[in-house]
Order: structure tokens, then C-alpha cells, then sequence
């Protein structure tokens, strides 16, 4: 069998102006980076102003194993076949993190024939967003730091300090450390951390941006810390905001990649769902809107971390809404919430997985209903997708297809791009079609709402996010928690809506509390704002935003050949 990275090189590659100029993207609104990837310039989108919007579909999932249950995948092979039925169709998708890339998942661009490629550019640096990412932040740490440390001219208490500096590897190494070591001149000691970059306020900000004057407001909002005196200390007074800027200047444009099948793929930002907002940026889906008739994009994770942040923040500030949203289920994973079957990388999967049980998977369904009722709580018409794995008998499939719609999906259908591409796509894309009302010509079953007004205090927006979403009968506040809502309302932050840092394993804070747990306590144990992405994130349970390596990383497979080849990347 052949891995996805062997099959992503046997694709025959078009010039990345070929593929622009099918979706009217013209030679001038392109930067070229190499013969196969872009970036594309943000004036297309004054040019492409009164241009009637595409259809918005949302692709999302029911809480996943370690191993992930091809939801990229599914995104791309949705896009192969609705192309193929003449429908012209981009997806937009989150640019991988290294961390994952090397740590856990190794490549994530897809997999099998429905891959964005060139599959190497797409998993490493591409067009080196992320660092740029990671230069901006870390200039704001670092001019902090020298700030206090030369004479002090804000009066900022060193330790008030919230900037921490980011990497894009898994590192646990750096989760605490002590900077300012070694003398005087090296700055003054305080205790801080290092976080991934795709937990980052500024990866935020770069998705969530509208065009390049937001994203020069919301980098200035960032918090640094507070005076001696209490007030707050922001990028903007601290005058880094401007050069954090000039930094993410092309960074703030999508880059234009295609699909193994030669179609149209945006790529841009790439924050974690489970500790970020976990979407695509809002203005990589705003060029698409007007250069397809149909736009896929992803959440990550589950319905209850990416789909629900998509629908209560990335829609909020684009002022768009879903036609449509799709669920990705496995047999895989509704065995393992069915039967509690453990799902490690690099360890050889329980044979349970691989057999037939139609009683296990009965058992794990509570978890899809819950994703398709989370969808549903925002007015959204649902199209469940099972994602075939080659050890799936017809029966599982058909099992799953059939408890999917008495579970109030409007469309189930059996997706098989992994092994046939588009064409194994083409149902899936039908299927998806009617649930959007076919096209231009009617209007979409979608009613959308969000899950609750700005305006609800800090306290109850985090509770109905814990109750109506997480199924927990209440929420346990530490004290520290309780003082920081406090104060966060004083400083007029209390009508921002809620980014949920927590395990994406579990619908719950505990990974442990799998399937569809419920009258449970979630825990709240602290609570930050990124006031420049515009959103409180509370962090339950043990989540940290810096991963470590896993004792067999994926980064032990892969190595680069005399003739400079890549290999072992998936």
C-alpha cells in the first residue's frame, strides 16, 4: 500500500497560475512562491467587491482519537467532488503546525488521493507564515522585557507580565521557565513560559483579521501586562504594535496551493482548536466566497471545540453564516467511545477496531448525536459523512448511515475519497447539495443563531457553553478564576465572547470522560483575554498550550535522501 506522501508525488502538478486563473484570480494579485504555491494579494477582494458570494459550508466532526478521523481529509475530498460534479468549489484550510507535523500526527495535509499538495510545502513552513507568527510575538516579548528593564518608562510590574514567547515545536521543556538569568544586563528574573505558536494571541488576530488597518487595531490591543499603578500596558503604549505589523504584512495573505485532482485549495493560519479558535481565517473564506460557488472550510476537532468557536466567534466578526455543516464519523472512533478502547500513536490498533461490532458502535452513538445536536443549537442543517476506513464492513457502514438520520441528520452518506478521490466523493457531494437547497436558485434550510448574546456576564456564557455543549450539569470556578472575571468586566471586557481551552478528546474537560458524558462538574482553573483577538479564554481542566513529544515522535521516521528528498513524512 502506498503511503499518502508517494501518492501525493505520483499527482501531476499544475502551474499555480494554471489554477488561479480558473478561479479568476488574476497574474497581478499573485505572489509567486516557487511553480506550485502563491500568495494572493488582498486587493482582489475591492475587485471582487459586488461579486454575489458563494454557498458556506462547514466541516466538522464527533470527538476524535490521537489518530485524527480525516476530517482534512474529508474537506478536500467534499471540494474533488463537488469540481467533479461541475460545481466550482475551494476549500480553505488551516496551515499545519509543526509541532503535530513532528510530534504526533506527522504530515496533515490529507491523506491518500484526496491531499492538498505539494504535500512536503504544505506540512513544513510553506510560506513561512508561522515564523512570521513567532517574530512578531516574540519582538513584543522582547521589547517588554528590554522596556523594564531600561529605566522602565511605563512603570510596567514585571510581574504583571502576560506576553509569553512561542515556538512552533512541541517542547515541554518550556512551559515554565525563568528569564532574565545571569546578571543585570541580561534583563530583569521573572518566572514566564514558552507557548506553541498556534496558541497565540497574534495567530488569533491573524485569522480573525479583516484586512491589514484591523489587524494593525487588534495587534495594538494586545496586553502586555499592568503598571504599578494598575493600568493596563498594551502593545499600542508600548509602541511594538507597528512593527509587529510591517512583520505580518504577508503573512496577513492566503496562499493559493491545489488539490491532488488539480483544484483550488486556500491555505492560511493555523490555530488549534482546543486551545485557540481553530479555524481557517476569516479572510482566506472571504476570497473564496467570491471566487467559487461553493466554499468548504474546517473546524477542528469536534463539533464542540472548532464548529462551535467557527459559529460563536469566526462568524461573529465576518458577519457570515454556514449554508450547511458536515459531521465526520468513523467506526473507529464510536468503538472507542462505545467500549472505551484505548488509541495510542505508534501503537498497533486494538483489534476491536478492526473487526465488526455493531454493538460496540451502538453503544458510542450518543457522541455523534450530541455533535449533530450541537450543530442543530445553531440553526444548522447537518450532513453526516462516514469516513470508510478499508477494515469497515457494509454492515458497520450502513449501521452508521441509518442511526446518523434517525439521529436527525438531514443527509447520511458514506465518503470514500482516501481510497477513490473525487470519485469516491461524488455521493458525498450530492448529498451535501440537497442539503444546501441545491444551489443558487433557493433558499438555504440554514436559520442560523448564535449560542448566546454578547452581552450575558462572563460567568453565564462560560455556563451555557459547559451545559448546552459539554452536557456538564455545572460549573466549578477556582477562586482565581472568580477574581479575574471580576476584573476583566471592570476593564470593559465582559462583552466578548468565549474561546474554551480543553482536551478535544472528550467533550468533557477530562480526556478520560469519553462518549457523551454527563452530570459532571467542569472545571474552570484559570482565565486569560486576548483582548486583540477579541475573545475571554477560560482553561479547563489540565489543558496547556505548549504539547510535549511523545515517547516515539513522529520526527524518528523522517530524514531527507541524497538527492534531496523527503521521506518518512507520512
Amino acid at each position: 500500500m502506498k503511503t499518502d506522501l508517494e501518492i501525493a508525488r505520483q499527482a501531476r502538478l499544475k502551474p499555480i497560475n494554471e489554477i488561479a486563473g480558473k478561479l479568476g484570480i488574476v497574474d497581478q494579485e499573485l505572489e509567486l512562491y516557487g511553480r506550485y504555491k502563491a500568495k494572493v494579494n488582498l486587493g482582489i477582494l475591492e475587485r471582487l467587491a459586488d461579486r454575489k458570494t458563494g454557498k458556506y459550508i462547514l466541516m466538522t466532526a464527533v470527538t476524535p482519537t490521537p489518530l485524527g478521523e480525516g476530517k482534512t481529509l474529508s474537506t478536500i475530498g467534499l471540494s474533488l467532488g463537488m469540481n467533479r460534479l461541475g460545481k466550482k468549489t475551494v476549500c480553505t484550510l488551516r496551515q499545519p503546525s509543526m509541532g503535530p507535523v513532528f510530534g504526533l500526527k506527522g504530515g496533515a495535509a490529507g491523506g491518500g488521493h484526496s491531499q492538498v499538495v505539494p504535500m512536503e510545502d504544505f506540512n513544513l513552513h510553506l510560506t513561512g507564515d508561522f515564523h512570521a507568527v513567532a517574530a512578531a510575538n516574540n519582538l513584543l516579548a522582547a521589547h517588554a522585557d528590554t522596556s523594564i528593564l531600561l529605566k522602565n518608562p511605563h512603570d510596567i510590574n514585571p510581574f504583571s507580565v502576560r506576553i509569553r514567547r512561542v515556538v512552533d515545536i512541541n517542547d515541554r521543556a518550556l512551559r515554565s521557565v525563568v528569564t532574565g538569568c545571569g546578571g543585570r544586563k541580561n534583563g530583569v528574573p521573572r518566572e514566564t513560559g514558552f507557548d506553541i505558536v498556534a496558541a497565540s494571541e497574534v495567530m488569533a488576530i491573524l485569522g480573525l483579521s479583516t484586512g491589514y488597518a484591523d489587524m494593525r487595531r487588534r495587534l495594538g490591543r494586545i496586553v502586555v501586562g499592568l503598571s504599578r499603578k494598575s493600568e493596563i500596558v498594551d502593545a499600542e503604549r508600548l509602541g511594538t504594535a507597528g512593527a509587529m505589523a510591517v512583520i505580518l504584512k504577508h503573512a496577513l495573505q492566503p496562499t493559493l496551493m491545489q488539490t491532488i485532482e488539480g483544484t483550488g485549495a486556500l491555505i492560511h493560519t493555523g490555530p488549534f482548536a482546543n486551545i485557540a479558535h481553530g479555524n481557517s481565517s476569516v479572510i482566506a473564506d472571504e476570497i473564496a466566497l467570491r471566487i467559487a460557488d461553493y466554499v468548504i472550510t474546517e473546524g477542528g476537532f469536534g463539533a464542540d471545540m472548532g464548529a462551535e468557536k467557527f459559529f460563536n466567534i469566526k462568524c461573529r466578526v465576518s458577519g457570515r453564516t454556514p449554508d450547511a455543516a458536515v459531521v465526520v464519523v468513523t467506526t473507529r472512533a464510536l468503538k472507542v467511545h462505545g467500549g472505551g478502547i484505548t488509541v495510542k500513536p505508534g501503537v498497533p490498533l486494538d483489534p476491536a477496531l478492526q473487526s465488526e461490532d455493531i454493538g460496540l458502535l451502538e453503544k458510542g452513538l450518543p457522541n455523534l448525536a450530541r455533535m449533530i445536536e450541537i450543530v442543530h443549537l445553531h440553526g444548522v442543517p447537518v450532513v453526516v459523512a462516514v469516513n470508510r476506513f478499508p477494515t469497515d464492513t457494509d454492515s458497520e457502514v450502513e449501521f452508521l448511515r441509518e442511526a446518523a438520520l434517525s439521529l436527525g441528520a438531514e443527509e447520511a452518506v458514506v465518503s470514500d475519497v482516501h481510497a477513490q478521490g473525487g470519485a469516491g466523493g461524488e455521493a458525498f457531494a450530492e448529498a451535501v447539495l440537497r442539503a444546501v437547497e441545491g444551489g443558487d436558485d433557493r433558499e438555504s434550510k440554514a436559520q442560523f443563531r448564535h449560542l448566546y448574546p454578547l452581552d450575558l456576564p462572563i460567568r453565564q456564557k462560560v455556563e451555557t457553553l459547559a451545559t448546552r455543549i459539554y452536557g456538564a450539569e455545572r460549573v466549578k470556578f477556582y477562586d482565581e478564576v472568580l477574581r479575574k472575571m471580576e476584573k476583566f468586566t471592570e476593564r470593559g471586557y465582559g462583552n466578548l465572547p468565549i474561546c474554551m481551552a480543553k482536551t478535544q478528546y472528550s467533550l468533557s474537560h477530562d480526556p478520560e470522560l469519553k462518549n457523551r458524558p454527563e452530570g459532571y462538574v467542569f472545571t474552570v482553573k484559570d482565565m486569560r483575554v486576548s483582548v486583540g483577538a477579541g475573545f475571554i479564554v477560560p482553561l479547563a481542566g489540565d489543558i496547556m498550550l505548549m504539547p510535549g513529544l511523545t515517547g516515539k515522535p513522529a520526527l524518528m521516521e523522517m530524514d531527507l535522501t541524497e538527492k534531496g528528498e523527503v521521506i518518512g513524512l507520512f
